[in-house]
């Protein structure tokens, strides 16, 4: 399975009384899908993986698979504790996911090796598709990836850390290495501003989550970047990404809670971000809503 064009990872909405809205998942995926991704990445960082339960997500899982209607692949996340991380990639098997995007084991140091029985482990759990993320503790070497991109059912490399000379490594040892379809990821926040980079390592897919609440600039910013045409690229850098990052930067955690807001503020009631998470505060929500005004202003 290969994977082209802007990577949809839809937001997972919350009712008044924090339990998921399945019906607004339902709704915001369907929207997603006929702006044309490249595919669908459910309950993953963008869907807050993290503060899931086994059963919703399984159900959230499935609602994004039936939204979808088979018109792209759909990607569920999956990560933390071995043990744990293999009842999740067994209920997105059984809610009819396409393939898994492995997130990072528990938080303790890991050495590359055991990243690299983490990923054997995991994936023998399962027949799907695996794309593995390099971010925060799970820091892999060029070696370690061959070793784990030579298990039958991993597909890709998706990069959360940043680090190109590591990167091309990377990219650089797996070619010469495997012998088999693969892909990788610029899997950074906000990964439009340094797309460029990444393009020029060999790095094509990335994630869009600009794509939830606004997939005709997302989409605009992949064009104009496949046509290379660096004038409107540096605009859309300088006037909406740039200054949408600034935002993101000055509380932990907006790169989600700026997101579902963005979302809301589309008419989209997706409520707010669980804990450890905060939302938005008033001031802030205003400069999104002028950010989002400047990049809509770009696609005339």
């Amino acid at each position: 399975m290969q994977l082209d064009g802007v990577l949809f990872f839809p937001v997972t909405p919350f009712d008044t009384e924090g339990n998921i809205a399945f019906d607004v998942l339902a709704e915001h995926v369907k929207h997603g899908v006929s702006a044309g991704p490249g595919a669908v990445f459910v309950a993953c960082g963008t869907g807050e993986f993290h503060a899931l339960g086994l059963e919703e997500f399984e159900r959230a899982v499935a609602v994004a698979v039936e939204a979808t209607a088979g018109k792209v692949p759909v990607f569920a996340g999956a990560g933390g504790s071995v043990v744990a991380t293999k009842e999740f990639v067994r209920a997105a098997g059984r809610a009819g996911a396409n393939g898994i995007l492995l997130l990072p084991p528990y938080l303790v140091t890991n050495p590359a090796a055991g990243l690299v029985r983490y990923v054997a482990e995991v994936a023998g759990a399962t027949e799907l598709p695996i794309i593995v993320y390099q971010r925060n503790n799970a820091r892999f070497t060029p070696e370690t990836v061959v070793e784990v991109a030579r298990i039958p059912n991993v597909v890709g490399f998706k990069d959360g850390i940043g680090d190109l000379d590591q990167m091309q490594r990377i990219v650089l040892s797996v070619r010469a290495g495997v012998d088999k379809p693969f892909q990788f990821f610029n899997g950074l926040p906000t990964a439009e501003m340094t797309q460029l980079a990444y393009r020029g390592i060999g790095v094509e897919l990335y994630s869009s989550a600009v794509f939830c609440f606004a997939p005709e600039i997302s989409i605009g910013f992949y064009n104009a970047v496949q046509a290379g045409d660096t004038e409107l690229v540096n605009r859309f850098l300088l006037e909406f990404y740039k200054p949408l990052v600034e935002l993101r930067d000055k509380v932990p955690g907006y790169a989600v809670a700026l997101v579902k807001a963005a979302v809301r503020a589309n008419g989209l009631d997706v409520g707010g971000v669980r804990p450890p998470l905060i939302d938005p505060a008033d001031e802030h929500l205003a400069a999104l809503d002028k950010i989002i005004a400047a990049g809509k202003a770009l696609l005339a």
